[in-house]
């Protein structure tokens, strides 16, 4: 996989999460126990440190990225959907970043909070835990309730356990020419959208 040190700074991951080949991380990147980053997923420490607690997802074509002497930090279990974009940011504890949310500078996403797909988080936004977020500019739009959060919990359940799964089975290989009869499904998982 792409990994690139940079001024001496060479990121850190830690051997039980797993990283997408095709994933890039350089320079100042830390990232924690039992961690997935997915496909074409970028994390570019050139400038500030990112730092992804146990148990967080950064999920296919993420952009992870600050200004200099900033950090962005995603918590323990923190969920970051497809393309979604995070610029010096702090994701709280449990989290969820929808599908192509932008999250700006200094904004903190509070924990068990809920980002919507293609919301844009404004510069020093302060989410209190537990909101659900959504437009553009993103505002509160409500507190979540027990049943939301544990939907979200077990979603970045999958996640953890994707992440043993590609340690055990993902494997480059040549495609089939054809679908062979009985083609098995995934089993893996029963987690449905909400």
């Amino acid at each position: 996989m792409p990994i690139y040190a940079i001024e001496d700074l060479i990121p850190v991951v830690d051997p039980s999460a797993y990283v997408h080949p095709t994933a890039v991380l350089i320079g100042d990147v830390i990232i924690g126990k039992d961690c997935y980053i997915g496909p074409n997923a970028v994390l570019r420490g050139d400038f500030g440190r990112i730092i992804l607690n146990q148990g967080c997802n950064v999920q296919d074509t993420c952009v992870v990225h600050s200004f200099p002497n900033k950090d962005c930090v995603i918590e323990q279990d923190g969920h970051i959907g497809h393309g979604a974009i995070l610029h010096g940011c702090h994701i709280g504890r449990n989290a969820l970043v929808g599908m192509n949310a932008v999250i700006m500078d200094d904004a903190i996403i509070g924990d068990e909070s809920l980002v919507a797909a293609t919301a844009f988080v404004k510069s020093g936004f302060q989410c209190p835990p537990r909101s659900l977020l959504a437009g553009s500019p993103a505002n509160i739009k409500r507190q979540l309730s027990d049943q939301e959060v544990a939907w979200k919990s077990d979603g970045t359940l999958e996640y953890k356990n994707l992440t043993k799964r590609c340690h055990t089975s993902l494997q480059q290989v040549q495609p089939l020419a054809e679908v062979q009869q009985n083609r098995p499904r995934f089993n893996a998982s029963s987690h449905q959208p909400k």
